[in-house]
């Protein structure tokens, strides 16, 4: 649960604040759980569903299937014991103790097949556009001017519409020769309109090398995609781009050492100085796999400035 998934703090948050009071006698475990969820942006608040705040364990069971009845849930409710057998054929519904018995349980799974059109990826990405902090789209091929990255504005529209609105960050690869202007200009005719309606703003990393040492530069190129986010990263073969035919990709989750490793490497604020460029001229493995001289160039999407920082 701390790594996989959120969780819902039903009732405008009434179900945290009870977790925490000291009325009932909480085991000390579930009150730290509970306190992770929360500092991890794992416990997203959930509008009330019942007219008056749950009073018992049975309540608060009834206002959870109201609130998947509002919203559906893609997980389950886990409850005590006694509460399953009220609730007996529910099979949303799954005691603690016997959580492996629930199909919604079992069905989880580190990885998924889905054909690369516009809805499927908005249906697997719904949950982390709507609960996530940040958000970072990685593609070095990424474009919203090309016609397979056409439906990228109404994917990164389903971030908006809520306060605070999520950190979002689009990492790109610029061609040898390519022309920044251009590029940013298609970025800001493309998605400006459309963040701007959302309530959200984009900075675009457009990535390359520059000299090392003074030699002639060398050119990387890097071609894994991925979304990295403060609930889950997700490796995408293929991207953000779109497919008119039936075309499936796979989908992995990954785990939160591979997530923060990715994160790392596309954060702008690490450089490499002179001095470590020597040093890992004969290094076998650079930090993060990113090679001496890599710099990145940054621009908001929703603004008229722009702000370009080299490392």
């Amino acid at each position: 649960m701390r790594t996989e998934g959120v969780v819902r703090d039903l009732h405008a948050g009434a179900w945290r604040a009870l977790l925490a009071g000291e009325d009932r006698p909480w085991h000390r475990r579930g009150k730290e759980l509970v306190k992770k969820l929360a500092t991890q942006g794992r416990l997203i608040s959930s509008p009330p569903e019942l007219p008056a705040v749950p009073g018992d364990d049975m309540a608060w069971c009834e206002e959870a299937l109201a609130s998947h009845a509002r919203l559906g849930l893609t997980g389950g409710i886990i409850v005590t014991g006694p509460i399953k057998e009220a609730y007996r054929s529910e099979a949303l519904v799954a005691p603690i103790d016997r959580l492996d018995g629930a199909a919604w349980w079992r069905s989880r799974s580190s990885a998924i097949r889905l054909q690369r059109t516009a809805q499927a990826y908005r249906q697997q990405l719904d949950l982390i556009l709507r609960c996530a902090n940040s958000i970072q789209f990685i593609d070095p091929y990424l474009n919203p001017a090309k016609d397979q990255y056409q439906d990228f504005a109404d994917l990164l529209a389903g971030a908006g519409s809520r306060t605070p609105a999520p950190l979002i960050e689009i990492h790109i690869h610029r061609r040898r020769g390519a022309d920044f202007d251009q590029l940013e200009s298609d970025f800001r005719d493309k998605l400006g309109k459309e963040l701007q309606a959302a309530g959200l703003q984009a900075d675009v990393f457009v990535w390359d090398t520059g000299p090392i040492l003074g030699r002639i530069t060398t050119w990387y190129w890097f071609h894994d995609r991925y979304l990295i986010s403060n609930l889950i990263g997700i490796s995408l073969p293929n991207g953000f781009d779109t497919s008119r035919r039936a075309d499936l990709t796979m989908w992995t989750r990954m785990g939160s050492r591979e997530r923060d490793d990715v994160q790392r490497e596309f954060d702008p604020t690490i450089c490499i100085t002179d001095s470590e460029s020597r040093r890992l001229e004969t290094a076998s493995q650079p930090p993060w796999n990113r090679p001496p001289g890599w710099r990145t160039s940054i621009f908001p999407v929703t603004t008229s400035a722009v702000a370009r920082q080299s490392g």
